[in-house]
């Protein structure tokens, strides 16, 4: 099998676990007693737990830092009450959405330049996103839009965060322990206030898949995966999650495909695209 192949594969295979914990958490959430906050506490705990071993395996120590297990935390917090009321395709894409807007506004605070053809696809990315999430008969729950789009926020801070990451093995495995370590606390007092059930068995079974497998595994073998692409081919890659969630809802959750949302999602992807493809001015690649 060729380099090229053999990374093409690993990237797909990626990408399906990225779609998956966007259908895991779907089903968990409401096919199963599990409640939110527990299946958030759940899926970092697993995660910390694979990682712990792996890196034990590989004789290594946790590295990672505060600010990327606070970025996961919620990240993870916000995905998981999203959930209960948006379908694994909506929640994808404004999740998908809200990374790619978050890490493109935190290259123009740091001074990057965007070229009219990127601007306009920023701008058509924004304005699908408004008009998917504003109030109408197919439109989701606000507040289950906007935790949605505080977990895109999380994920994007934590995928800037671990750019520099030498070690993604061991960065993962500190961020999750980390991540874990202030859900404690936090969960618990948000289980306080809005009691849930016992978790049940197959609610906790899909948490520690989602956890373990589709976030803990997938995320250290996109940290090694994107070392080896450019960053237009991780952008266009991440751009496929959206779809693939949306094609699982239907298959393993009936979910239904509206107009709007087929609409408004070809318009996001079309202006993230844009903006993250275009070359910026000066620059003579778009993976510069």
């Amino acid at each position: 099998m060729s380099a090229a192949l053999r990374l093409f594969l690993i990237t797909t295979l990626v990408m399906i676990a990225f779609a998956a914990n966007s259908v895991l958490g779907r089903l968990g959430l409401i096919g199963t007693e599990i409640g939110a906050g527990s299946f958030a506490l759940v899926r970092l705990a697993s995660g910390a737990a694979i990682l712990v071993l792996i890196c034990s395996m590989q004789g290594k120590r946790a590295a990672g830092s505060w600010a990327g297990g606070v970025a996961l935390l919620a990240y993870a917090g916000f995905f998981s009450y999203a959930y209960i009321a948006l379908s694994a395709g909506m929640g994808a894409i404004i999740l998908f959405a809200m990374v790619q807007i978050t890490m493109l506004g935190w290259g123009l605070l740091r001074g990057e330049r965007l070229s009219v053809v990127q601007w306009a696809g920023f701008s058509m990315a924004v304005a699908a996103l408004i008009w998917l999430v504003s109030p109408s008969l197919e439109a989701p729950p606000l507040w289950a839009a906007a935790s949605m789009a505080l977990a895109g926020i999380g994920w994007g801070a934590y995928s800037l965060l671990g750019r520099g990451s030498t070690d993604p093995t061991a960065a993962t495995t500190g961020n999750f322990l980390r991540a874990s370590l202030l859900a404690l606390p936090i969960l618990a007092t948000a289980l306080w206030r809005m009691p849930e059930p016992i978790p049940p068995t197959d609610g906790l079974l899909i948490a520690v898949v989602s956890g373990a497998i589709t976030s803990g595994l997938g995320y250290v073998i996109w940290y090694q995966v994107v070392k080896q692409i450019s960053a237009s081919r991780a952008g266009i890659a991440q751009l496929t999650v959206p779809a693939i969630a949306a094609i699982g809802g239907v298959l393993f959750l009936s979910e239904p495909i509206t107009l709007r949302f087929a609409l408004s999602t070809a318009a996001i992807l079309g202006g993230v695209g844009l903006a993250v493809l275009t070359p910026a001015p000066g620059s003579r690649k778009a993976s510069e």
